[in-house]
């Protein structure tokens, strides 16, 4: 039996969690109304989830709270959340095939990458937080010698994460991770196109020790929950993934709301810089391929503008289609496919007609740009690179979130850093070159809240992730992210 073959025996056994997970408890949504999961893998319902809105927001924000304000994680001993968090992380690894599996299944991502990539990330990053727990200590002002400043850092309370649907669990725990390790309770919103891996997280929570109304899984549209979680009066955070568009919209509802804190990660339009001095161009090239292609292109970092110095462009641009042509979609469930499906067929459709605006706009077409693999019922489009485009082609400056390249030659290096400082975004940058001078000099310049050198994905969970310009607001990751999960206090005491 093959590898393949055993994955697709295991998913034709899975049981779906379908309903909310509020209180400790699943529950329906309290309409009773529905939406449709269905796979991108081969077009085939999954199940029906609860369609959860306001009332239910209501309800969940209500125990979160309760949960909270008992002080019964709030106020639990550092070395005893720590426990219990180390203790979910390993049962997160404990399922790591089921997990994997209702990622793929849910959103059509190569079950290599859900088990390697996804759900190992989840399991890393709850591990460090809860590690970080009994590492954290507040700090002493240098005050006047009759007093005494003590600066002292509280959880914020109850905390809304919204995450998308390229990474769901990951994005998730780079969210709960930090907030619940803060001592928080937390309401997670996962993406209406991927819901099943976060509310199976739900349960594995509960087995592992979290409280009741701590962790709290709300499935939903975009427009009834997270609206609803970003106008409550009674939630004192939100912290969201997804599209600047939306981003924006939750800046709006905490203006005219209660003011709550925001975290925003929203969109990317990566430039990925090649100078003439890179002497591995098939390692860059390699890089620039997977960079851009990796989880079909779905990622808010993908380096879908590739900038080429001019006497390199054509050799280079060259071997990057080789990586291309490698990489040609295929059925998910297999552990040898590199390229899966997109998420659904809406997105599917959005990436076809941008590949048509790329045509209409006068790029040119040199690999791919088809839907491939209908026979499968799935949604599947093929890597798509075009050559002679512009920067102020609607295809260079817009997020895509599809397997789409397009390719810019530039002069010098100054010529290179206007063309990818271009942009209304600035979450991530890479270049390529073996000058060290030169590396340090580009990055500077660069506007990106991470600038890769010599990779086009760097870092860890020990790094800072988040944008610049309209990529967004605060950090994941990292003991930053931890900050914006908590206030600070300032104690002042006077001695007498």
């Amino acid at each position: 039996m093959s590898a393949a073959i055993d994955y697709r025996d295991r998913a034709a056994s899975l049981t779906y969690r379908n309903k909310a997970f509020i209180d400790g408890k699943f529950v329906d949504a309290a309409s009773g109304e529905t939406f449709e999961c269905v796979s991108p893998v081969d077009g085939k319902l999954l199940t029906e989830v609860a369609a959860c809105d306001k009332a239910d927001v209501d309800v969940a924000v209500k125990a979160a709270r309760r949960a909270f304000e008992s002080g019964v994680w709030s106020e639990m001993n550092p070395k005893d959340r720590k426990k219990a968090l180390l203790k979910f992380a390993g049962l997160i690894e404990k399922h790591t095939d089921e997990l994997a599996l209702l990622e793929t299944l849910d959103m059509g991502k190569p079950i290599t990458f859900a088990v390697n990539v996804d759900v190992a990330g989840v399991v890393n990053t709850v591990q460090w937080y809860a590690e970080a727990i009994d590492k954290i200590y507040d700090e002493i002002a240098p005050s006047d010698r009759n007093a005494l400043a003590m600066i002292t850092r509280e959880p914020l309370g109850v905390v809304a994460a919204v995450v998308p649907w390229n990474f769901p669990l990951l994005m998730a725990a780079w969210k709960f991770g930090p907030a619940l390790a803060a001592g928080n309770s937390v309401i997670l919103k996962p993406a209406e196109q991927s819901p099943l891996s976060a509310l199976r997280l739900a349960e594995i929570a509960a087995e592992a020790g979290i409280p009741d109304g701590v962790f709290n899984v709300l499935p939903g549209m975009g427009e009834t929950a997270g609206q609803a979680l970003g106008r409550h009066m009674d939630v004192d955070m939100v912290a969201f993934t997804g599209s600047t568009e939306v981003g924006k919209y939750f800046l709006k509802y905490a203006a005219e709301s209660n003011m709550k804190h925001v975290s925003l990660e929203c969109g990317g339009k990566t430039p990925n810089i090649v100078f003439n001095d890179c002497k591995d161009l098939d390692a860059a090239a390699q890089g620039s391929g997977m960079g851009v292609f990796f989880n079909t292109g779905q990622v808010c970092v993908a380096a879908t503008r590739l900038l080429v110095q001019q006497d390199i462009h054509d050799e280079f641009v060259e071997k990057v289609k080789k990586v291309g042509e490698m990489m040609q979609p295929g059925d998910p469930l297999d552990p040898g496919t590199l390229m899966g499906s997109m998420v659904d067929v809406n997105q599917m459709e959005r990436v076809k007609s941008y590949i048509e605006i790329g045509k209409g706009e006068g790029a040119e077409l040199t690999l791919g740009g088809r839907q491939v693999r209908q026979n499968t019922g799935g949604a599947y489009v093929e890597p798509t690179i075009f050559s002679k485009v512009d920067n102020k082609m609607r295809i260079a400056q817009e997020e895509i979130f599809g397997p789409v390249l397009a390719t810019i030659p530039f002069k010098d290096e100054e010529d290179a850093v206007r063309i990818a400082n271009d942009t209304i975004y600035g979450l991530q940058a890479s270049l390529w070159t073996d000058d060290l001078n030169r590396a340090h000099r580009v990055a500077r310049k660069l506007k990106a809240g991470t600038v890769n050198v010599n990779n086009t994905d760097g870092g860890d969970i020990t790094v800072p992730f988040g944008g610049y310009k309209q990529s967004g607001i605060g950090r994941d990751k990292s003991l930053h992210a931890y900050d914006k999960y908590t206030q600070i206090k300032t104690t002042y005491i006077e001695f007498k």
